[in-house]
């Protein structure tokens, strides 16, 4: 099978090169044969126009062209294709281009008249094999002067799998990108399919006289469809870098979805159905005329789709000639089926017989996809030839859910046959990252297979793809052990030593504090915490055990206040104990405190004191060293220890991890502190927690940047600006940062003004105002939209 990365990556795209992809997806067990790049080099061709095209004054055969390349001026052009136009959009190659073969392109003189330039074919920029029989005409939307090979995005590679017979999950984008999803730990990403509302109460009868070979059948009437309507070049592309030719827009879509999803189709004309569509077993001595002109004598063993009076074609093999789609075509029957695989691969061989839908059904293909494919499928159609869908029409068992098979999965026969014992939450991450439904019992798990994994069948299954995802390469290899063994190094995870050497850098001081608090203390930070009360204390100030490290610094805090310290800062890592002694949490947290003035008193530095930015700061600091600082969010939130105020709630991939905040004044007072107090609280395991840092080629090409005031209400948080920001921004927006924010003269109570910046940079060519200036209507109309937010005049 043969796929697109792009394509791939369009569905999932991990941080990994092409080679690297291709190792990491072979190393899976699905073999990477070759990666070929989907278009010889060439350079110097652009999107251009033909603004006039007229007879050559001395040539039958030879155009005068001129030619709008988008810089400004047009420029003239001989051109010999019977198919050039005026009005046409092309590949245009300038002079000084070169094409596939080391072909350069000068000014030349043709029959007494000049041209400077050449008007390009498929097969000239090497995306067609054979001669082609004109130019390349493209698409009216084509933008003028863009360079043709980053808009047909040509820097692409087509990746090549050999595929063993057991893993035709993976003969599709869909299979495939699930796969390195899974590998990667990644969400995979297809295009939204939608149920397609018939606009007639047409159909057509569909019978199923043989359940065991076709368990379902799914079919749509589609009427009015123009088979003469020109396929759209990126799914011609698509198809070529796929190893398929573009037949017609009918053709295309069917072979389109089964790609994408791994659904095999067929349409069928309608004009040339009679009756019925019937799934029944061949009658002896039928004969069918098939596609590609070979005429088949059938028999009582192959599952055929017939109407009312003859077979139409062989199931999951091959159409008829007879009811294919051609010229003429005005309604079409589309169909969409489920196969058995035993009965597919033996009508196919006995016949000599090996298609792209047999391959699939061979292997087996999930059978809760025929409606999918079939909606997908006619959507295309839709939008492409036009049409009128009418309502699906089932028949077979496709309304009776598929029986999932469960399967046991034992702990002592994971670790005998691995030689190693996997973590058992790393066992059922794998298996429920694989689409199974898991189940611990007290030997092991049972785990309930998907539809589409038809390899699985037995333990050893299971087993096989725990080592698969986990890694082959990590499994252990039979050595004699030495008495001395390295400390493993995770390098995803952030060495608590480090983050305590963080927090000394920028001036803090580690405290080592009591894990028992005074139960007055504790109450009046947190006032509903609930955590065991000692038997026996040492005294009455530590009586209770600590459900947040903030009763402990807020003590050492007094404690230093009170002996004239006035500049303190303090971080603490520590167990704090929640709930009942019988049902005790005990997380491992981070926390931190700062009192005082910014700076060390000195003759440089003023006598600003410390706010919640400051500390904030410090935190943020703590968090980047993971090397994943996307994934925390600050929300505004209301602690009963932290000013209402000046308080956030601390998110890590959207799960409360954390607190900070200005104390609180009513405590400050009860306690009895004459300063104000910054502090946070972290949940240590996901502060240490982190990826290792990947690295992105920096961009030869220069920024775009364009800075917008927003106007929005006073209680609007920045950060929701920049989360639309980051939404509408595209695929180049490198970074959105506040700037500036103003209130006063000029924006109206209850009002302020923020001030963003935004940054696009692309890695391979200079970005123009016509990219990015949609991008910024669409982040001003969103946010309009969204928070009622104005651009400020």
């Amino acid at each position: 099978m043969k796929v697109s990365e792009q394509w791939l990556r369009e569905w999932v795209s991990p941080a990994l090169s092409t080679q690297a992809l291709a190792d990491q997806v072979t190393m899976a067990g699905l073999e990477v044969d070759g990666i070929e790049p989907v278009a010889a080099a060439f350079s110097g061709v652009v999107v251009a126009k033909v603004l006039e095209c007229t007879q050559h004054p001395d040539a039958d055969k030879l155009s005068l062209c001129q030619v709008e390349d988008g810089s400004g001026e047009p420029v003239q052009v001989v051109c010999g294709a019977p198919n050039v136009a005026s009005g046409q959009t092309i590949a245009f190659a300038r002079v000084g281009a070169v094409l596939p073969g080391d072909f350069k392109i000068r000014k030349a003189k043709l029959r007494g008249a000049e041209s400077r330039g050449m008007i390009c074919s498929a097969s000239e920029l090497g995306l067609e094999e054979e001669a082609s029989e004109g130019i390349l005409v493209l698409s009216d939307t084509a933008p003028l002067g863009e360079d043709f090979r980053v808009w047909m995005g040509l820097d692409d590679h087509t990746l090549e799998l050999d595929l063993t017979p057991n893993r035709g999950d993976c003969l599709s984008v869909k299979g495939l990108a699930r796969e390195v999803g899974v590998l990667n730990r990644l969400a995979v990403t297809g295009p939204e399919i939608d149920a397609v509302a018939p606009t007639h109460s047409e159909s057509f009868e569909v019978r199923v006289e043989d359940s065991d070979g076709c368990p379902c059948y799914i079919g749509r009437l589609i009427k009015g469809v123009d088979v003469t309507a020109e396929t759209p070049l990126w799914m011609v592309e698509r198809l070529r870098r796929s190893g398929i030719r573009s037949i017609d827009p009918v053709v295309d879509v069917t072979n389109y979805v089964m790609l994408e999803l791994g659904q095999p189709l067929h349409a069928f004309d309608l004009a040339n159905l009679d009756g019925a569509v019937i799934v029944r077993r061949a009658l002896s001595g039928e004969q069918l005329v098939l596609l590609d002109g070979q005429d088949i004598s059938l028999d009582e063993a192959t599952l055929v789709i017939a109407d009312e009076k003859a077979p139409l074609a062989i199931a999951g093999v091959m159409g008829g000639e007879d009811s294919g789609v051609n010229a003429a075509t005005r309604d079409v029957f589309l169909e969409a089926a489920h196969f058995s695989p035993l009965v597919v691969a033996s009508q196919a061989r006995q016949h000599g017989l090996h298609t792209d839908a047999s391959h699939r059904f061979e292997r087996g293909v999930d059978p809760e996809l025929p409606r999918l494919a079939a909606e997908r499928a006619t959507a295309l159609l839709i939008a492409i030839t036009g049409g009128e869908p009418g309502p699906l029409v089932e028949a077979g068992e496709i309304a009776q859910p598929t029986d999932e098979l469960s399967i046991m999965l034992r702990r002592a026969r994971l670790d005998q046959a691995l030689s190693k014992v996997i973590d058992s939450t790393e066992v059922v991450e794998i298996l429920e990252r694989l689409g199974m439904v898991v189940e611990s019992e007290e030997a092991g798990w049972r785990a309930r297979v998907p539809s589409w994994r038809f390899d699985i069948a037995i333990e050893e299954d299971l087993i096989e793809e725990v080592a698969r995802i986990h890694g082959y390469n990590q499994l252990p290899s039979r050595r004699p052990q030495a008495s001395l063994s390295l400390k493993s190094n995770d390098e995803a995870r952030t060495p608590v030593s480090l983050l305590r050497r963080q927090m000394v850098a920028r001036g803090y001081f580690e405290a080592v504090t009591y894990s028992f608090v005074a139960p007055e203390l504790q109450r009046a930070l947190l006032p509903d915490a609930l955590s065991p009360v000692l038997a026996n204390p040492i005294s009455h100030d530590l009586s209770v055990m600590r459900a947040s490290l903030f009763p402990g610094l807020v003590r050492a805090l007094q404690h230093n206040l009170n002996r004239q310290q006035s500049r303190v800062r303090l971080f603490e890592t520590g167990l704090v104990f929640r709930g009942e002694l019988d049902a005790l949490g005990q997380l491992p947290m981070f926390g931190g405190l700062a009192c005082g003035p910014c700076h060390i008193e000195g003759w440089s530095s003023d006598n600003q004191q410390v706010d919640f930015f400051d500390v904030k700061g410090d935190l943020e600091s703590l968090l980047a060293m993971g090397g994943n600082p996307d994934a925390w969010r600050f929300e505004a939130a209301e602690h009963p220890a932290l000013h209402p105020g000046q308080s956030a709630r601390l998110l890590c991939n959207g799960e409360e991890a954390g607190w900070v905040g200005t104390l609180h004044p009513a405590v400050r007072a009860e306690l009895d502190l004459k300063r104000d107090a910054v502090m946070f609280e972290v949940r240590l395991d996901k502060l240490t927690e982190g990826q290792v840092p990947a690295f992105t080629t920096l961009s030869r090409f220069p920024e775009v940047r364009r800075d917008l005031a927003f106007l929005v209400e006073e209680s609007c948080p920045v950060q929701a600006l920049l989360d639309l920001v980051q939404e509408g921004g595209g695929e180049w927006l490198a970074q959105a940062h506040l700037f500036d924010v103003y209130q006063g003269q000029g924006v109206a109570d209850g009002y302020k003004s923020v001030a963003l910046g935004l940054t696009w940079q692309h890695p391979s060519r200079t970005l123009n105002d016509e990219e990015i200036n949609p991008l910024v209507d669409t982040i001003v109309e969103t946010s309009r939209q969204k928070l009622g937010a104005s651009l400020r005049a």
